[in-house]
């Protein structure tokens, strides 16, 4: 037994053709989250401090959707959400609808120690921040300039596309948009039906090229998360996000859900990232720790089996570490920000399968 710890930069479809001005930025930083996670953790900090700490750094780099860097809604707004565990107490606290709070995730853990409530959101949210006394600014400090452009290649890819971190559009939507282009202009958000499901359907390849955003991985950053453990076997984890371009405004996704993308017991801690509706109806995180529990399965052999026969193909990725020190990172997408460290001097980074 020793610690170990793992973090994650959003899984996706990120091409294999991803700029490196756009890799690099991201590698630097999840090797330097790293790095001040490791440093944590050897001097005994405990595991909830690391992965507030880690995810706290990450919600503040630009090149990753959460914090800082958050995606934009159809109205061009923010709405940023995060969740923390630990997992000895059972204790958390998530938020949603934040505007102006620069670190969610360290409001997330003041709902965990300050209230009553696990979950807090919107106006609510934003007054308990500015009565705690955490960092707000001005809304526009999160509205940047690559995500402004973001937001407007989704809309006039099709003038409504509601895009999810695979970059596949809707069917449904595109159907209606399909149908309205023929006659006058519409007001977007009144005329369309927002469908109730995501049972995505692929158009076919003309259609495709016509109507999807040309991945450069930018619309595949994603969720920030860190999952630890300490020597002791103490174990947590925290979520961070901003959810995925021209979302619906009040749309909430699996990050502050407990047992969908966050989760954490006496067995593991784990952070998901991916299509938030597909990572809640299989209840990703929670699932991993319930194989382990009622099951007997190893943290890799759970892991292994959420991903791959429980997420939809291309939906899910997730980091987890055991109270015994292992430390896995699984995806089934085309790639995944990731990075670990073990107290044995393993150490991994990557976005792509390993070969």
């Amino acid at each position: 037994m020793g610690w170990a710890i793992a973090l994650h930069g959003g899984a996706g479809d990120i091409p294999v053709t991803l700029p490196p001005e756009r890799r690099v930025q991201r590698e630097a930083t999840l090797r330097r989250c790293l790095d001040i996670g490791v440093a944590a953790l050897q001097s005994k900090h405990s595991p909830l401090d690391v992965v507030e700490l880690v995810v706290r750094e990450l919600e503040n780099c630009p090149h990753f959707n959460a914090g800082r860097g958050s995606v934009l809604t159809s109205d061009g707004t923010v709405e940023m959400e995060a969740c923390i565990m630990d997992g000895k107490t059972k204790k958390c606290g998530a938020v949603s609808g934040l505007t102006t709070v620069v670190n969610p995730i360290s409001l997330s853990r003041l709902v965990m120690e300050k209230t009553p409530h696990i979950y807090l959101a919107f106006d609510g949210a934003e007054v308990f921040a500015k009565e705690q006394g955490v960092e707000t600014l001005d809304r526009s400090h999160f509205i940047t300039s690559e995500n402004i452009e973001r937001l407007k290649q989704a809309k006039e890819a099709n003038r409504v596309q509601y895009l999810d971190h695979s970059g596949i559009p809707n069917p449904l939507i595109l159907r209606e948009a399909r149908t309205n282009r023929e006659g006058p202009e519409v007001n977007d958000r009144a005329n369309l039906q927002w469908p109730q499901g995501l049972d995505y359907t692929l158009p076919t390849p003309k259609e495709q090229a016509k109507e999807t955003i040309v991945a450069d991985g930018d619309s595949q950053i994603g969720t920030v998360g860190c999952v630890a453990v300490d020597s002791d076997g103490n174990l947590a984890t925290a979520t961070s996000t901003g959810g995925f371009v021209n979302k619906m405004v009040g749309r909430i996704g699996d990050t502050p859900i407990i047992g969908a993308g966050t989760y954490a017991n006496s067995l593991c801690a784990v952070s998901a990232t991916g299509k938030g509706e597909a990572i809640m109806r299989a209840t990703v995180a929670r699932d991993v720790a319930a194989l382990m529990e009622y099951k007997g399965l190893s943290l890799k052999e759970a892991t292994a089996y959420v991903i791959e026969e429980c997420a939809p193909k291309g939906t899910a990725g997730l980091v987890a570490v055991s109270a015994k020190g292992e430390v896995t990172m699984q995806f089934n997408t085309t790639g995944m920000f990731r990075a670990c460290a073990t107290e044995d001097g393993y150490s991994e980074m990557g976005i792509w399968p390993s070969v």
